[in-house]
């Protein structure tokens, strides 16, 4: 028996994907919510592999991301 991911499956057969208005198909992230759980991929590639968060997650994610936590 394979055991479940701790976060609970990401049912990538029923996420509807979104990018950012105007990102470039050659370099984008999409995001996509199902259930609980939340998905980004690298658009450019949709077989890719799925970053898969929970909600506190997405939410200290995002907060990061407006804070400047990621600039290089």
């Amino acid at each position: 028996m394979t055991p479940s991911h701790p976060k609970g499956e990401f049912d990538r057969s029923r996420a509807v994907w979104h990018s950012a208005p105007g990102d470039s198909h050659s370099s984008r992230v999409e995001v996509a919510f199902v259930d609980d759980l939340i998905g980004l991929r690298n658009g450019a590639d949709p077989d890719s592999p799925v970053l898969v968060f929970t909600e506190a997650e997405w939410v200290a994610f995002v907060a990061g991301a407006k804070d400047g936590e990621f600039d290089i």
